[in-house]
């Protein structure tokens, strides 16, 4: 299944609460069993995504704004727009936007089919930093 790029699809996930999560795309991967999910998230000045993890790889962009991105195992980044992230399978992580104004991140996810794309999860008790 191909989601056409503009659709403004909002896919149901654990997140659609807390922030803006638009599909932009999905179709299947050349690897078997797997999908690639391009999402646009906005996040408004002050609010987390609350930590969660994806069944696959993240490969993120800040369009617009700051973000600080926490991902457990690692130190927390302070990220600005033009400026990229990678999320590795199953990894808890979380994003805030630090203003001002709304964050805007592109995701390209290369999920298993048929998984749901966010599942929350615990907060990190180190920041992510351990």
């Amino acid at each position: 299944m191909t989601t056409g790029a503009g659709t403004g699809v909002q896919p149901p996930d654990a997140l659609a609460g807390t922030l803006r999560r638009t599909e932009l795309q999905r179709s299947r991967f050349s690897v078997p069993g797997r999908e690639i999910v391009q999402v646009l998230t906005e996040i408004p000045e002050g609010v987390e995504s609350g930590w969660h993890t994806h069944p696959g790889e993240e490969v993120g962009y800040i369009a617009a704004g700051t973000v600080e991105v926490l991902v457990a195992g690692r130190p927390p980044r302070t990220l600005h727009a033009g400026e990229g992230f990678l999320v590795p399978p199953g990894t808890p992580h979380n994003a805030r936007d630090l203003g001002p104004g709304t964050g805007r991140m592109l995701s390209t996810y290369l999920v298993e089919i048929g998984e749901p794309l966010v599942t929350l999860v615990a907060p990190e008790r180190d920041g992510g930093a351990g």
